[in-house]
């Protein structure tokens, strides 16, 4: 910065020896020199006769190893391709008995459903008096109120329950017949007009029981 020609000779003085020596200081703070550096050291041999044997006062005995005999190994080794396996527990002692659930038989159920029978007949008065194949008459034999059905191959006694035309009807096998083919049911009298089918042909339904 330059001096004014109107300042002393003396204060000009002053400010050239504080602006050199301000100048001085900032060269110090932004040039350093090198800190905590030193040149290596130069490798040197040790003395031997630095040293002294010491003696411990102790004896060692040596002693060899024999080799590994591979013919001679362990129950429990492991070959090299043998899969490992975890070992199985060990029981401590008797199991504690476990509480059984009570099981019951189970009991088979069997629901027969409808079917439709599209062939069903009836036979009537040239059997009344006839005991019939299963005996089910009573010692007058078949009669014009009796209700039954008669089936080939049913056992005797078997529960038959009909269907028709809104009217339901609960019987037994209590003879044998038909004997046309194509026919499987035969109903006497009694049973055709409690279901108000008098007559051979469908629409009749039926289950066993």
């Amino acid at each position: 910065m330059p001096i004014p020609s109107n300042v002393r000779p003396d204060v000009r003085l002053l400010r050239v020896v504080a602006s050199a020596a301000l100048t001085a200081a900032f060269a110090s703070v932004v040039v350093p020199g090198l800190v905590g550096s030193q040149n290596p050291s130069t490798p040197k041999s040790v003395d031997p006769a630095a040293f002294q044997q010491v003696a411990l006062g102790t004896s060692v005995t040596t002693m060899t190893m024999p080799l590994l005999d591979h013919a001679i190994q362990s129950a429990g080794r492991l070959d090299a391709e043998a899969p490992l396996r975890e070992p199985l527990a060990v029981r401590l002692g008797p199991p504690a008995p476990r509480a059984q659930p009570e099981m019951r038989a189970a009991k088979a159920i069997l629901v027969e459903t409808w079917k439709l029978d599209n062939n069903i007949s009836w036979y009537g008065p040239g059997f009344n008096g006839n005991g019939g194949a299963c005996g089910m008459f009573g010692a007058n034999g078949l009669g014009p109120e009796d209700i039954g059905v008669a089936h080939r191959t049913l056992p005797c006694g078997t529960r038959v329950t009909f269907r028709y035309n809104g009217r339901t009807v609960v019987t037994q096998v209590k003879d044998r017949g038909p004997y046309v083919d194509g026919r499987q049911f035969d109903m006497t009298r009694g049973l055709c007009e409690a279901l108000r089918h008098c007559f051979t042909g469908g629409g009749v339904y039926y289950r066993i029981g």
